[in-house]
């Protein structure tokens, strides 16, 4: 059903600028978060193999904190298949890890939410064993609490790598954990407006990043800093004719 597309496993001695950008910014990113994103090796960096994203406190720009986030707009993306990023998440109250999914698209013509958004993980430090998958469009979307969403209870996630996997069809997606399934959505169908209903059927890239507070995030435990999020590595299929 699958067949291998794009993979990284980190063994170059710094992040491939083929493969991925690195973000800059602190604007709040529309969740009021409290991180300014850069490009230090502070921040994003690799040791062993492996993909660092480090949170630091620390006054920077118009933020207490840094962190890093890494994408693969313009120089990645995919339609229907299947993601599996495996990864250790950080501890701590007021961290916000998650890799997730945005349409290359996206822009002044094409909005979020109109654009579509998939969560493939996400996690919030103060509720340590939940791990959050989502999809979000115009007509559900987390703003009118109305997001196709799933919570699910993994006791000490936080304490080891894990296996987070993406299955996406044009007929369904599904959110697994070490293969095993915890969510499954199907396509929605709006005659009058299909895009506002299900904006999955376009090309996506991936993003990386370790957020701190905001909307989501919430409450900071300013005693946790340094936390880092650990990707060992990343591979994607797509869907075999």
């Amino acid at each position: 059903m699958f067949e291998l597309l794009w993979s990284e496993d980190f063994s170059t001695k710094t992040l491939d600028d083929e493969k991925w950008n690195i973000a800059s910014g602190g604007h709040g990113f529309g969740n009021n978060e409290d991180q300014f994103y850069t490009t230090r090796e502070k921040n994003v960096r690799l040791e062993n193999n492996q993909l660092i994203i480090e949170a630091h406190k620390e006054v920077y720009e118009n933020r207490l904190f840094t962190s890093g986030k890494v994408t693969t707009s313009k120089k990645f993306s995919m339609t229907y298949g299947k993601v599996e990023v495996k990864a250790k998440i950080p501890k701590g109250k007021g961290t916000w890890p998650a890799i997730w999914m945005l349409p290359e698209a996206i822009g002044e013509d094409l909005k979020w939410p109109r654009c579509g958004e998939i969560d493939i993980m996400e996690h919030v430090g103060r509720r340590a064993d939940e791990i959050h998958f989502s999809l979000h469009s115009e007509l559900y979307n987390h703003v009118k609490k109305t997001q196709e969403t799933h919570v699910a209870y993994l006791e000490g996630i936080t304490d080891r790598f894990a296996l987070y996997g993406f299955i996406w069809t044009p007929e369904y997606v599904e959110f697994q954990v070490d293969h095993v399934t915890y969510a499954r959505f199907e396509k929605k169908i709006n005659e009058e407006d299909q895009m506002a209903a299900w904006p999955f059927d376009q090309p996506f890239y991936l993003i990386l990043n370790l957020a701190i507070g905001g909307y989501f995030g919430g409450e900071i435990d300013d005693q946790i800093f340094p936390v880092k999020m650990i990707v060992d590595n990343i591979q994607v299929f797509k869907l075999k004719d």
